[in-house]
């Protein structure tokens, strides 16, 4: 490809690895993209974060492209991921430590196929407080880390599509599609209460954003080395 095309708008869809934020990602390829056309500034952005735990589909915009951010990140998302039955955190994820355990014995298929019709559809949901919010000026989890009580607004989100196999219990791998918003963390932890238990998301990742699929999607690796070889 020809360098000049990040100027001039650019879609890049990356595999985003796990413990990278989004922005890291941004910021690794827009280093990248400057450096190739020796330029002080460049527009990079996502259309739509990833936790630092979770991997997969991030779709990055470049120059001009950037003003098609809005519309891409309002697109339904798809995701792949296990929850973790019984036990839950206060992030709702790994990224804090397990406080509570909670049995699972009595959880049955039959029962989590009755939960699981209950959150086909659309419904309000709370977001994680350790999640990125903004709350007076400053973020919810760096609120939630100093300990301080975070108060988060609901939200309407739509569950188009949500299966789960139940082969490796109290291991629950699903596969979601849901509107822009969603937060899986909190679809898990809810989800683990339905079932009068509790549930942590140990593992995420996004196999689809709109109509761009992780399938077409590089590496970090893979990007740097497509602008590293462009053309001037």
């Amino acid at each position: 490809m020809i360098a000049s095309q990040f100027q001039d708008g650019h879609m890049l869809l990356i595999d985003k690895p796990k413990t990278w934020t989004s922005f890291d990602v941004v910021n690794k390829l827009r280093w990248q993209i400057k450096n190739k056309l020796q330029v002080k500034k460049i527009k990079v952005g996502h259309a739509g974060t990833l936790d630092p735990l979770a991997t997969g589909l991030l779709v990055l915009c470049t120059g001009k492209f950037t003003k098609k951010i809005e519309g891409l990140t309002s697109d339904h998302k798809s995701y792949t991921g296990t929850i973790l039955l019984g036990k839950t955190t206060p992030s709702y994820d790994l990224e804090t430590e397990y406080d509570a355990e909670f049995p699972t014995e009595h959880i049955t298929r039959s029962l989590i196929d009755e939960v699981l019709s209950s959150f086909l559809g659309k419904q309000l949901q709370t977001p994680p407080i350790f999640s990125a919010k903004h709350i007076d000026g400053k973020r919810a989890y760096e609120l939630a880390r100093e300990g301080k009580m975070v108060a988060l607004k609901q939200n309407t989100i739509e569950i188009f599509d949500f299966t789960v196999d139940t082969s490796e219990l109290p291991n629950l791998h699903f596969s979601i599609k849901c509107s822009k918003g969603t937060y899986i963390r909190s679809i898990a932890a809810d989800f683990g209460r339905a079932l009068k238990s509790g549930g942590t998301l140990v593992e995420l990742r996004r196999t689809a954003s709109g109509d761009f699929d992780i399938k077409d999607a590089l590496t970090v690796e893979q990007a740097i080395k497509m602008i590293q070889e462009s053309e001037i």
